[in-house]
């Protein structure tokens, strides 16, 4: 089935796969021309296969690693040298490095994700606005995340880049809001995508492909967000709710809960059972002092003195059961100690 081309170009880089990949069948499908960027030649050859085969779409390929610093010059001049009006600008390769950042990760791997997610995606967008300035009209879009808004524990150099790509959309957006020109960023959540196995994150509970969202489903609410000229959007109900809660909680809770996502599953697993067992805890303390003091106040009227001795100890035994349930990390053996503790003083 060929598809009547509109006489538009999108460039797309990492083209190959997962949202990239997603994003190019919706252009193609549209009549777009396609610059498919890309440092997999074969996976962006099999794409404009199909895409001339079912579309019949144009579609050049470029092959080059955004690592390197001389990788958008290159792209800018080969498309330049062809004569290409890049009318849409899809800034979508990047990929993460998990594991703690002190003593776990690789440098040279992360200064590279630096490189892609943020350098390489900031100087191509630079080259082509200029272009799309002069001519008062073009689209960008940019692969934001949730954790553009969220601190990002055991990915803190992906999170840490995500959060440029927010911050600097936002702001090249409002520079350009005088002009035809829009800029879009798409914040996915965890996605069915290589993203986890590229990162050595496949363990992560946030990694379970059950629970992870289908990018062809999150690549349409990118596309259709870049054609409408919005800002921003978030890709999926609960990704919503997560953001939203990330701009009220305050970001030790925020991060604590993205690290929760990239634990291992197992891990993961224990320290759920842990709090839930100290959340337990917490609550057989508050229900013995209610009780106890009840109980006493009812068959022996307590004096002024009495009174504000229970209300001292009651909140001591609070106090001891809210540093249970903060301590989840420590073994329940602790915490129910703790509220023993408690429990004992109120009735000594």
């Amino acid at each position: 089935m060929e598809t009547q081309n509109n006489g538009k170009t999108a460039l797309i880089t990492g083209a190959a796969s997962g949202i990239g990949r997603e994003l190019t069948r919706l252009f193609a499908k549209d009549g777009y021309n396609l610059v498919l960027v890309d440092i997999n030649q074969e996976g962006i050859e099999q794409l404009a296969s199909n895409f001339y085969n079912q579309y019949g779409t144009q579609t050049t390929l470029i092959t080059k690693d955004l690592a390197s610093p001389t990788a958008p010059d290159e792209i800018y001049a080969e498309t330049k040298d062809k004569g290409f009006t890049i009318d849409v600008l899809v800034n979508d390769a990047g990929f993460g490095e998990y594991g703690m950042f002190a003593t776990e990760t690789d440098l040279q791997k992360e200064l590279s994700i630096v490189q892609v997610n943020a350098v390489a995606l900031m100087h191509l967008t630079k080259l082509y606005v200029k272009d799309m300035v002069s001519r008062n009209e073009g689209k960008i879009l940019m692969l934001g995340s949730e954790v553009s808004v969220a601190p990002n524990p055991l990915m803190a150099v992906y999170g840490a880049t995500k959060a440029f790509i927010k911050s600097f959309s936002e702001a090249i957006r409002d520079e350009l809001k005088d002009t035809n020109i829009t800029v879009t960023v798409l914040m996915p959540g965890a996605t069915n995508t290589n993203f986890f196995k590229v990162a050595g994150a496949t363990e992560a509970k946030g990694a379970d492909p059950n629970k992870t969202a289908d990018p062809a489903a999150v690549a349409k609410e990118g596309y259709e967000a870049l054609m409408s000229g919005k800002d921003h959007v978030v890709a999926g109900w609960m990704n919503k709710a997560r953001v939203a809660m990330s701009h009220i909680l305050p970001d030790p809770l925020v991060a604590a809960s993205v690290r929760s996502d990239m634990t291992p599953k197992e891990q993961a697993e224990q320290e759920q059972k842990k709090t839930v067992l100290a959340l337990a805890v917490g609550a057989v303390v508050v229900g013995a002092i209610w009780f106890l003091a009840r109980n006493n106040s009812s068959v022996v009227p307590l004096s002024s003195y009495d009174k504000v001795k229970y209300r001292y100890k009651a909140r001591k035994a609070e106090h001891k059961a809210k540093n249970a349930l903060a301590s989840v990390s420590d073994s329940i053996k602790g915490a129910y100690h703790n509220a023993k503790t408690a429990v004992e003083e109120v009735v000594a």
